[in-house]
């Protein structure tokens, strides 16, 4: 897959670029739980691998700051989890998240990248994620109208990050063969759809559902330290071969 190295106005000189700055964003927090299962919640699930994740670029990639949008329970909003990136001029994004969904038979991972949902499946996770805002005050006004129930509203950005998409999508990419190879998850795929935390990041950007709460074996699995481990190391590999391969390019 070829890469064009771009941010949001001039084209950077490949041999100048270097990945020094990632943002760990571990999904809602505090008063907003996000999905839950029958032991669990999934703030909780994400702000662990996220610190694992941040933890291992700490140790092993020492030119790389890690800055995390929430590092504690408290509650982000979504707006402010972007803002977080942009102003400290992020190379990269990553949000983790877990999934839920009403067939409890359903596991595995999926990583999305800013775009058109190109099913109902999509909508329903991005209109899920999008919803954090409805527990934010005056909403409505911040989001300039915004309705995380509208697919309308999902379609309005849903081509916006096309200056990032192709590193996005390689960095998904990535992440997937990790977790399908290396980090014994059911990888279910890359995958587009409208996320205005994506659509707000002035950079490469993902959001991992790292599995299905609602899914009981999958969820015991998830509050496994050794799993959170692996999914963890999976994420931190996929970040580190994206840096790689970006930084060699001449």
């Amino acid at each position: 897959m070829s890469i064009t190295l771009l941010n949001s106005s001039n084209t950077i000189r490949k041999s100048d670029f270097k990945v020094k700055t990632v943002v760990i964003d571990a999904g809602h927090g505090g008063h907003d739980p996000g999905t839950h299962g029958d032991i669990s919640e999934e703030k909780d699930i994400a702000l662990d691998v996220a610190k694992k994740v941040g933890s291992y670029i700490t140790e092993y990639l020492p030119d790389v700051k890690v800055i995390y949008t929430r590092d504690k329970d408290t509650f982000i909003e979504l707006e402010q989890r972007a803002v977080i990136a942009n102003k400290n001029n992020a190379d990269v994004f990553i949000s983790i998240h877990a999934n839920a969904v009403s067939k409890n038979t359903i596991y595995g991972t999926e990583t999305y990248v800013m775009g058109a949902h190109k099913t109902e499946g999509n909508f329903e996770v991005a209109k899920r994620e999008n919803s954090v805002i409805l527990y934010e005050d005056g909403y409505e006004e911040k989001y300039e109208g915004f309705d995380p129930n509208s697919p309308e509203s999902q379609i309005l950005f849903s081509l916006s990050q096309s200056a990032y998409i192709e590193n996005s999508l390689y960095l998904a990419s990535q992440i997937e063969d990790q977790f399908g190879k290396r980090a014994g998850r059911r990888s279910r795929g890359v995958k587009q759809a409208g996320f205005w935390v994506l659509w707000r990041t002035s950079m490469p950007s993902v959001l991992v559902e790292i599995g299905y709460l609602t899914n009981p074996k999958e969820e015991k699995e998830l509050n496994s330290e050794s799993v959170q481990g692996n999914i963890a190391s999976g994420i931190f590999r996929a970040f580190r071969d994206y840096k790689n391969e970006i930084e060699s390019l001449n």
